[in-house]
């Protein structure tokens, strides 16, 4: 079996479940640390011959992270894709066995046990209630999450309630000034896809407690997954401290 992944999460799902499986990843895929593949451009513009040269049995790919143009292109050259689509947590879990069982023809990985055990077990943060946050995800313009989310299920999994959870668009951008004023207790800074640091995204947001987080485990659905609750909750409250 020959895969090429056009998705971050996939290529290291699929390469620690399967080492050897995978023949081709993106510029952006970075996990496992030691991945060593033929590199095919970036998630929204691959170089679509270089992946039919590959010759693969499956690309994968995400109705978000890519365009359907290039996915076109690719079945128009006879190569199967499968495309997912990830807004929560439970969708991840059921899209990641359909990649992995259905289309790499593998076992159920442990790994994805050790993730559903690990979320199974996530209380609030705060006995009180629900914090509401906003959840920044770029900058210049500001874009925050919105609506439908995996990154969003995840923080109220964890008991984050994300002030525009029910915005009509899934990233929207808003003005910084009204960011500051919706009431929210907390600003959660992801290092990706924008990397917020220390420096760079606190300084924004006066007089609100300022996480920041690992945009890995915030927003990548594969492996990280299992120990994700743990790394998250301790970001969230070394900023509430």
């Amino acid at each position: 079996m020959r895969v090429v992944s056009l998705v971050p999460s996939l290529t290291e799902a699929v390469a620690v479940s399967a080492p050897g499986m995978l023949v081709g990843a993106t510029d952006w895929c970075t996990h496992p640390a030691d991945l060593d593949v033929p590199r095919i451009g970036g998630t929204k513009n691959p170089d679509v011959p270089a992946v039919i040269a590959l010759r693969p049995d499956l690309v994968i790919a995400n109705e978000e992270e890519n365009r359907e143009p290039d996915l076109a292109a690719l079945r128009a050259a006879g190569v199967e894709v499968m495309v997912t689509e990830v807004r929560d947590l439970e969708q991840a879990f059921g899209e990641l066995r359909r990649v992995l069982v259905a289309g790499c023809g593998l076992a159920l990985p442990a790994w994805l046990d050790e993730a559903r055990e690990a979320w199974s077990a996530v209380g609030p943060l705060d006995e009180a209630g629900p914090l509401g946050a906003v959840v920044p995800v770029w900058r210049r313009p500001w874009m925050v999450l919105g609506r439908d989310t995996f990154a969003g299920d995840l923080l109220a999994r964890l008991g984050v309630r994300h002030a525009y959870a029910g915005h009509t668009e899934r990233y929207p951008r808003i003005p910084l000034d009204e960011l500051r004023d919706s009431g929210a207790r907390l600003v959660v800074l992801p290092d990706e896809p924008y990397r917020f640091t220390a420096e760079d995204g606190p300084e924004a947001f006066p007089g609100m407690a300022a996480a920041l987080v690992s945009g890995r485990h915030l927003t990548w659905y594969g492996p990280s997954l299992a120990e994700a609750p743990a790394v998250l909750s301790a970001a969230l409250r070394a900023a509430l401290r």
